[in-house]
């Protein structure tokens, strides 16, 4: 069993690294909100899959289980929103970004008219 529960925390530990790695690194709000969110909730699903399996216990299995769940449902949503809401009050994109898919469809004011 040990040699599933040592490769599970070792790529957990290395993806939340690079998550914090990618908030240190990458050049705007956007980019670094992709990194922490992508990097750091997989990297702890992995560490809470490792715990389940060393402790073999079905309180802790289910515990990790349902905190594995609740982290992938909410951690997305959660990066989506912060980056409307700073993409809304114009947090400036990256100079070389290619694409601006938000322009025209967030914090533009709606014609109540229509």
């Amino acid at each position: 069993m040990i040699v599933v529960i040592v490769p599970l925390i070792l790529v957990g530990a290395f993806l939340m690294f690079l998550a914090g790695l990618g908030i240190v690194r990458m050049p705007d709000l956007f980019m670094r909100m992709h990194a922490s969110s992508k990097g750091a909730s997989l990297g702890v699903a992995l560490l809470l899959v490792a715990a389940a399996l060393n402790f073999q216990d079905l309180s802790v299995v289910t515990k990790s289980l349902i905190t594995a769940a609740f982290i992938f449902m909410t951690a997305p949503v959660a990066a989506h929103l912060l980056g409307r809401a700073a993409y809304a009050r114009k947090i400036p994109l990256w100079e070389h970004s290619v694409i601006d898919e938000g322009r025209g469809h967030i914090g533009e004011e709606e014609d109540p008219k229509s």
